[in-house]
Parts: structure tokens; sequence; C-alpha cells
């Protein structure tokens, strides 16, 4: 059965190209001495994912794109799907070290996926014997899957689904059907499904405007009209200064992280009444972005701006597929040099906005969205992709994306995960993510950048540790002590020597 994609998820197939390959993904790390047998096989994990299979909406289904981008695209059941081709076994050279992990995660994240099949991979890295802070023996497992078909949430719900609470795996669950590979389309099929819902057009949008006016009736303040969503506090976006991240991509790609402890991080938000976890988080972003700028002589006199993305998932909403997101833009005080003062900010900036009333103007724009012809969309994202970099002021500079994880341990196919990094899609004109995720009591900043804005990783991520350590020292607060983190590295094939910061 063809499933159409929505407009948001569609943005994000219209988007990609060889230099913007719009997936996401994790790099987690497991320790198999508490499997069964003390090693995680290529073979056990691939078991895992063929009985959780029926679980995971998108795992067989591959896109199929109308003609011209006359239509948005449909998702389809592969009837050519191959396990095999999805998860592979990956070899670090010998003897690897935390940036040789890095460097090769780097490497394999800036592939673009096969658009023709089932939109996810999985790499098996081994060979971490060296690699510091952890145990011998483990494994490191890379994620790549398309934003078309996962935001932060349902992600998350995945991530869930391939794992268990204790060592022993929960016994495999039958689905309530047979799978069935559907038949591949032809060309003329898709034209005219296009032709008939052209023709529905007129009847989906007055159903839609219906709905409105109901809400109306009920709540005046959900009501949109020719003047906008009514009652609504838009956030008021202020011109972000442009920096060396907002300019046209290379095709390589710059990861790294660095891990805090929570509830450091809890006990220095109170230095400033009211500010959040996530503010503390925005503010440490924030000072690290002003130290790496500093040390290249291009910190401007504005602040940076974030985007940071909010789910608009209601209560019952389904979590495992697509995309429902709004976003808050906030400057992240990189223009502020005391780091309480920054946090003071920030906390102002994100509670002036309320993110329950975005959301309903996010569900409600999302809702006219989808009358918005395909192929004005298609041309639409290809032109924004084109002439970002070339804005004089960009909407803003940086993402940063806060996606709670679980705070008990997991496993997969018995084997304890360590620490898990997240990794987004960047775009010419935005080219730097920071996807901050928590597991265990630890919470891990992460970033993917091009090689050529950020050819440093290392460096960016003590900027971002010594902007912590700024923070704990204004509150008057001694931190607990680091584990030793994993900082960065590049993909692309340069030599360490070769790049220049």
């Amino acid at each position: 059965m063809l499933t159409q994609l929505s407009p948001q998820d569609a943005s994000f197939v219209f988007l990609e190209s060889p230099t913007t390959p719009m997936h996401i993904g994790s790099l987690a790390i497991y320790d198999p001495s508490t499997a069964d047998g003390g090693e995680l096989t290529e073979e056990s994990f691939t078991r895992l994912f063929e009985e959780r299979m029926h679980q995971n909406p998108f795992g067989r289904q591959k896109l199929v794109r109308v003609p011209l981008d006359a239509d948005y695209p449909y998702w389809i059941e592969d009837a050519n799907f191959d396990i095999e081709y999805h998860i592979r076994r990956w070899a670090l050279p010998k003897p690897a070290d935390t940036e040789q992990l890095y460097k090769v995660a780097a490497r394999l994240f800036a592939r673009p996926l096969d658009m023709t099949k089932p939109l996810w991979e999985v790499y098996l890295i081994e060979g971490l014997d060296h690699v510091e802070g952890v145990p011998k023996g483990s494994i490191a497992i890379l994620t790549k899957t398309h934003h078309a078909a996962v935001d932060g949430t349902s992600g998350m719900h995945l991530v869930e689904l391939m794992h268990d609470l204790t060592p022993k795996p929960a016994a495999a669950t039958r689905p309530a059907e047979p799978w069935h590979p559907d038949r591949q389309p032809s060309d003329m099929e898709l034209m005219v499904r296009t032709a008939i819902r052209n023709l529905q057009q007129p009847f989906r949008f007055a159903e839609v405007w219906a709905g409105q006016a109901h809400s109306a009736i009920r709540k005046p303040s959900s009501l949109v009209g020719a003047q906008g969503l009514r009652g609504v506090e838009l956030p008021k976006l202020q011109p972000a200064p442009k920096t060396r991240f907002n300019r046209d991509l290379s095709a390589q790609r710059s990861i790294g992280s660095t891990t805090f402890d929570l509830d450091d991080l809890r006990t220095v938000r109170g230095v400033v009444d009211g500010a959040t976890v996530n503010d503390a988080v925005l503010a440490i972003c924030g000072g690290g972005l002003r130290r790496y700028l500093e040390s290249k002589k291009e910190l401007p006199g504005s602040s940076l701006v974030a985007m940071a993305p909010v789910s608009t998932r209601s209560k019952g909403d389904d979590a495992t597929s697509g995309n429902q997101v709004s976003a808050m833009f906030v400057p992240v005080g990189t223009d502020i040099s005391d780091p309480v003062a920054r946090l003071l900010a920030i906390r102002e900036s994100t509670s002036g906005q309320k993110a329950g009333s975005t959301g309903v103007a996010a569900r409600a724009m999302t809702d006219y969205a989808q009358f918005v012809p395909a192929f004005t969309a298609a041309l639409a994202s290809r032109l924004q992709s084109s002439l970002a970099a070339q804005m004089p002021s960009p909407p803003f500079n940086v993402s940063i994306s806060n996606v709670p994880g679980p705070q008990v341990p997991l496993y997969a196919v018995g084997a304890r995960m360590i620490n898990s990094i997240g990794y987004g899609g960047i775009v010419n004109g935005m080219g730097l993510i920071m996807p901050v995720t928590s597991y265990c009591g630890q919470l891990t900043i992460a970033f993917t950048s091009c090689r050529e804005m950020l050819p440093d990783p290392e460096f960016f991520a003590l900027c971002l540790e010594e902007s912590f350590d700024e923070l704990c020292a204004a509150a008057g607060y001694k931190a607990k002590a680091r584990k030793p983190s994993k900082k960065g590295g590049k993909g692309g094939g340069k030599k360490k020597s070769e790049s220049k910061g």
C-alpha cells in the first residue's frame, strides 16, 4: 500500500544532494562483556533487526518519486529488500585511537544513502581497544536514517525498540499480519494519482478550513485568517550575523562530542532563577561558539542565533515515524562575555517563547502546507539550498536539538550501551548542527559540520568544555571530574597536518 509523505517529510527528500545528504544518526558504543558469550556479532545483531522489523514502520520501505516531482513522494514496501545490504561490518586500522574512530565515523556519515533502497544503514565498527575510556572488546554501532523517515522523537522511539532493559533480550514477537511487498507503481499510475489528488484539493482545503473554524468557535485564538495566526505568539526573529558556518558545504564532514554530568548541569543552572537544563546547554554552546570564533578572529558583534526544534506531537500521536516539529529561535549570547549574564539572557529569551503556542501554529501551518504543489515545494527547496549561503543575513546560524534519552542502561543483544552520540544533517547556509542527548546521568553535546568550516573538532569540543568550566566557576561550583571524552574527527581523507585552523 502506498503511503504519501507529508510536505515536511518530503522537504528533506527535495533537499538531498551529494553535498547535503539529509540523514541523521548516532554513534553508540557497546560493552559486549555483558552479552551471552561475551561478544556482539554481526549475525546476532542482524537477527535482532529481523525479529523486530515488523515494529519498525519504515524498515522495509523505500521511496517512490512522482515524475517531475508533480506530487509528493510515496513510501512502498520494497519487494527487493535485503537486510544484509543495510547492516555492515567495519574494522578500524590498528592501533586505532579515539581520533581514528571519529575520522572513520565522519567518512561513513558523509556518504549519501542509496535513495532507491530503504533509507537506513547500520555499521558495526570493531577495533576500539585503544579508544580512550572504552572497555577492551567494545563495538561501536553507527546508524544512518533519512530525515524524511524520522525526527528526533521518532528516532528515540526506534532506539528503544532495538534495545532491552536487561542483558537478556526479550522474546521475539510475531507480526499481526505477514509482511507483503508492494508492487512498484508505474509512472503513469503515479501521474493518474496526482491528477485525482489535484481534483480533490478544493474539498480537502474546505475540510481543513472547517476544522479551523470549528476550533475558532471553541477557542478564537486558534483561527488562521488572512492576517496569519491570530492569538498565537510567534517568535520574534532578530537578524543573525553571517559566520563561517553559513556558507556552501563541501561533501566532507567533521564530527565530535563532549560529555557532562547531568547533576552538574542541574546545579549550575540554579545560578539564574528559573533557568532550565536546556537553557544551561544553550549557554554552554553559546560560550563554546564564542571561544571558537574568537580564536579565529571571527567573532561577530551581535549574537549567533540557534534554531531549537520543538516537537509538536500531541498525546496519542504516532511516535514511530515522520517529522512533527516546530522551532524556537534563540540568541545564544556569543556577544556576552560573562557566563551568568549569558545564561540569564537565554532564560529570558526561551521563557518568552511559548512552546505550546508555537506548536499550535506549526500544526496549523502543516495542515495548510499540503496544499502547496509538490513541484513548487521541490523547486523552492532547491532554490533555498542554492541561495542560502549567499544571504547577507541568515535566519539562524546553528541548530541545537535536545532529545532526552533513557536514564537506565540499555542493552542490544545483551551488550550494554556505554554512550550514544547523535549526529544530524547540515545544509548550505547552515553548516553546524549540535544534537544533545542524555543517557544514564550523562549529557552529551555532539556536533556535525563541514570539514572546511570546522577543521579542528577536537579544539571545538575543548571550547565547549571550557565554556562549561567557566559557568561552573561563575556559580562557585566544582564539577565532578569528567570522564575521558571522545573529542572529534574529520571525514573525507585529509591528514591532520593538512588541516588548518
